[in-house]
């Protein structure tokens, strides 16, 4: 492991004021919880010349309701979100989101802004949050702006922040909250496995005309990002809800995904699997529909 200065700072504010200090001379990175970076810091020759602290910072550990939506701070671990009253009441799919990222260790120490920011196709934080149109909110020198999660991401560990900046939020906006969603991964193995593909999906329901309203599809593992399946979500919008529609979304599906071969599962069999995933996740968010009807 090379030498790095160290700075634990006690809020978003102190946190940016060392990236803006630093990040012009330096390869400054930020920590949390430290279950990605960690393994970085050891083992690659590109390590940081800088390491920024947050898990003291105050103002980014809440969950709170606000005028905007529910609001996620950037350093709420996995665990939290599993515990939260008001996630497990709105947003369960949030929660077995959380609950499938690695083992209760990783769940205790990992940040939900860490998972983001790590931005690895196959993040099991980020389908749900997309399929409910996330909104990541970015401190800054000059304050804070605002960047939907779709356009979060860039590449594979790429975003759109700079180098003096923070991700400091995750809002999901007031219009969706409560919407029905339902996350499903898939694994070589039960637990502690990066997934082959994730998908999440929500939607309201017009229970006068029995249709879908606002479909969102959310996809992992099947492309360099994290992606919306908007063609899937264009044949649904105003469509009756049915087994035969939902079948055909997750068929359309298929064509939104861009997935590889690897050593872990082929293209095709990737493409096999959005196709059941979708499905399967819009018949849980219907499931959820009826039951909080």
């Amino acid at each position: 492991m090379r030498t790095f200065e160290f700075f634990a700072v006690k809020d978003s504010h102190d946190a940016v004021a060392v990236l803006a200090k630093h990040s012009v001379s330096s390869k400054v990175r930020v920590i949390a919880g430290g279950t990605d970076l960690l393994a970085e810091l050891k083992f690659s020759p590109q390590s940081p010349n800088v390491v920024v602290d947050i898990s003291r910072a105050e103002d980014l550990k809440s969950i709170t309701l606000t005028d905007d939506g529910l609001s996620i701070g950037a350093v709420v671990t996995h665990s939290q979100i599993m515990q939260s009253p008001i996630i497990r009441e709105m947003f369960p799919a949030l929660a077995n989101a959380a609950h499938v990222i690695g083992a209760v260790q990783t769940r205790n120490l990992g940040t939900l802004g860490g998972n983001l920011v790590t931005a690895v196709p196959s993040m099991d934080g980020g389908p749900t949050l997309m399929a409910l149109e996330a909104i990541i909110s970015i401190a800054g020198p000059d304050g804070r702006r605002q960047v939907p999660l779709n356009e979060f991401f860039v590449g594979p560990r790429k975003t759109v922040l700079k180098a003096d900046e923070l991700l400091a939020e995750i809002i999901i906006p007031r219009r969706n909250l409560g919407k029905p969603t339902h996350f499903l991964k898939f694994g070589l193995r039960k637990g502690q496995a990066l997934a082959l593909v994730n998908a999440a999906a929500s939607f309201w329901v017009d229970w006068e005309k029995h249709t879908f309203v606002a479909p969102r599809i959310a996809l992992g593992a099947v492309a360099p990002k994290v992606i919306r399946a908007l063609q899937a979500e264009a044949y649904l919008e105003g469509r009756e809800i049915t087994p035969e529609a939902m079948a055909e979304a997750g068929r359309i599906a298929i064509g939104d995904a861009k997935p590889i071969s690897d050593f872990r599962a082929s293209a095709g069999y990737r493409r096999n699997l959005v196709g059941v995933l979708t499905k399967r996740a819009l018949e849980g968010a219907y499931a959820l529909a009826q039951a909080k009807r």
